[in-house]
């Protein structure tokens, strides 16, 4: 079965538009809910994609869901205040990772629609919303929960490793950094990453969409290649252009940094959470299911062609200044 009209929660994210214009492509219908239409002018012009302007809030999803016959949730946030009373997450992460899939989950019952495929993340563990070391992970563990009680849905669970890609909030953070440091000060430089490129990550998705064996399962996604963070700082300046020396910062020094950035004005580099969401490997032992139907690309590969646009400015700045 092909599932013609597909919900997608965060379908104008970095991942998100690289699911939607896949599914675009093979004709099915797509819905993509955004608080800003603006936002995801890039979409409004594939031809079978229906941008909405809306909260996709608990109350809106039976709405958004009507005509559909599977939905996909991508939505996440890497950070969030710190709860307050019993609050175990923060209303941050609880809004985002466990009441929407809550809801989500309710939704689907109540428009019949069977298919839900959870992007969740690696590193998280069944049961592990007491246990694992980072807000963000226990979560993103008791969003998976809310998703695999419901027993009469068809869903399936995806854990990527740290995404990559052209636009990502990850290597061009790095590359940003040194093209305006001089010295980049790095906390947990020996934690290991073990990156996926989007468009596996958008691949996956779509192809277990209509994979009746991916049903009730959770499968991990990284990358066939392990790095460490220092490596991958050192990778990001190279490719593009602006390598800078790296200081390793202990944990003590590396705490206080990451809490100077929490109350940075605008969206914070790093967070205290991050850094204990770094102390586990983000990596997986096993290799990608092959129901997934994915050959994950290594990031050797193609991390210098990431940075194209950076390469073809200095060499045009070279060639105006050879001309002077």
């Amino acid at each position: 079965m092909q599932h013609a009209r597909v919900l997608v929660l965060g379908g104008s994210g970095f991942i998100g538009q690289h699911v939607v214009a896949r599914l675009s492509a093979q004709g099915r219908r797509v819905v993509v809910p955004t608080r800003r239409r603006e936002r995801a002018r890039h979409l409004i012009l594939l031809p079978t994609v229906d941008v909405v302007e809306t909260s996709a809030d608990a109350g809106s999803l039976a709405d958004l869901l009507a005509g559909c016959d599977a939905a996909i949730n991508l939505v996440g946030v890497l950070q969030g205040r710190a709860g307050v009373g019993k609050d175990p997450w923060g209303p941050d992460f609880t809004r985002a990772h466990v009441d929407l899939p809550a809801a989500l989950v309710e939704a689907c019952r109540a428009r019949g629609v069977r298919r839900l495929v959870h992007v969740s993340a690696l590193g998280v563990t069944d049961g592990g919303k007491h246990t694992l070391p980072s807000r963000y992970l226990r979560s993103k563990a008791a969003g998976e929960e809310k998703i695999r009680q419901a027993r009469d849905l068809d869903w399936t669970i995806l854990r990527p490793s740290v995404v990559y890609g052209r636009g990502d909030r990850f290597l061009n953070l790095f590359a940003t950094l040194q093209r305006r440091l001089p010295v980049v000060a790095l906390a947990k430089a020996e934690a290991r990453f073990q990156p996926i490129w989007v468009g596996d990550v958008a691949q996956a998705i779509v192809h277990v969409l209509d994979n009746p064996a991916t049903h009730g399962r959770t499968y991990a996604l990284a990358g066939p290649e392990v790095f460490t963070l220092r490596q991958l700082v050192t990778m990001a300046g190279e490719w593009s252009g602006h390598r800078r020396p790296i200081v390793a910062l202990p944990t003590g020094p590396g705490r206080l940094m990451a809490l100077a950035m929490e109350f940075a004005p605008g969206e914070a580099l790093m967070s205290r959470d991050n850094l204990d969401s770094m102390t586990i490997d983000n990596v997986s032992a096993r290799p990608i299911d092959p129901e997934l139907g994915v050959e994950p690309a290594a990031l050797s590969a193609l991390g210098p062609g990431l940075f194209e646009d950076a390469g073809l400015a200095r060499l045009a700045a070279w060639r105006s200044h050879a001309r002077r």
